[in-house]
């Protein structure tokens, strides 16, 4: 495997050879910071733990250094904090029995940076190599750039796979935004219910983000079972735990799909039924 960021560092749990651990993937996330993986591609982590049939890798593409700290973090400098989210991420890899963790190191900013081809090289080199069935990325109403820039570079290199190497499902996911919003019917809908204790123990090791007053453990969990509650009001909960995701799998069947009309395109039917509502009742 040749990465473009020679400050890359890949981590098996098992301590299997890196190219054994790498193409037994079957589920795999590209995140942009530590604890996204965890929070946003449950699903995936639920699906592979203690399944010797698959697989999860979790490829984190920056390094996280510009994450608001406080309490025992709060005069760390971006060096130490940095070191810090990597042993947390490595410690829920551990804990999660991923097959692989990769962690790509790269700044925001040259994530951010359109004219940088250097993280979707890296990207397309992974994905050549694991080959997933199903990939989660971020969704693209996330509110964060870093995210949304992540999301835009792992769709353009999945383009650039060839069609017998493509995942057959690509799933935009929440973090900073939770899709709630979404018609119903275009809800992708995982029922995350089972190991609640699992996934409690994956938030909980980011100590770095939680101990100075952003509680992503607390607030991760309690969406979850929001969603699950509120997904419908006439009838009884079949569920304790929901993570909702758009669908972008179709973004990579055609490369030629304008990314931003297809977002928009939920964004709108979302207005309509808005509109069609107070129309109908007022």
């Amino acid at each position: 495997m040749i990465l473009v960021n020679k400050n890359a560092e890949i981590f098996v749990p098992d301590n299997k050879p890196i190219n054994q651990a790498i193409s037994r993937t079957t589920h795999m996330a590209i995140a942009a910071h530590p604890d996204d993986l965890e929070i946003m591609a449950y699903d995936g982590i639920l699906k592979c733990y203690n399944n010797k049939n698959k697989w999860f890798c979790g490829v984190v593409v920056t390094n996280g250094s510009g994450s608001p700290r406080g309490g025992t973090y709060s005069n760390y400098s971006n060096e130490k904090i940095c070191e810090i989210r990597k042993t947390e991420q490595k410690k829920a890899a551990v804990i999660g029995k991923y097959g692989s963790v990769i962690l790509l190191d790269y700044a925001s900013s040259e994530v951010k940076n359109s004219k940088n081809k250097n993280p979707e090289k890296d990207m397309l080199e992974l994905l050549k190599l694991t080959k997933p069935e199903v990939v989660y990325i971020h969704n693209l109403a996330d509110k964060h750039d870093t995210h949304i820039a992540v999301a835009l570079r792992t769709i353009q290199a999945i383009r650039e796979l060839p069609d017998n190497l493509k995942p057959k499902y690509v799933y935009g996911c929440e973090v900073w935004r939770d899709l709630d919003w979404l018609s119903d019917e275009d809800k992708i809908i995982f029922d995350v219910s089972a190991n609640e204790k699992l996934a409690k123990r994956l938030l909980s090791v980011f100590h770095s983000q939680t101990c100075g007053g952003k509680r992503y453990d607390l607030a991760t969990i309690a969406r979850r079972k929001t969603n699950a509650t509120f997904i419908s009001f006439n009838k009884i909960d079949n569920a304790t735990s929901f993570i909702y995701a758009m669908d972008l799998t179709p973004l990579i069947k055609n490369k030629h799909l304008n990314i931003k009309k297809y977002m928009l395109k939920y964004i709108n039917k979302f207005s309509l039924e808005v509109s069609g509502k107070i129309e109908k009742i007022i």
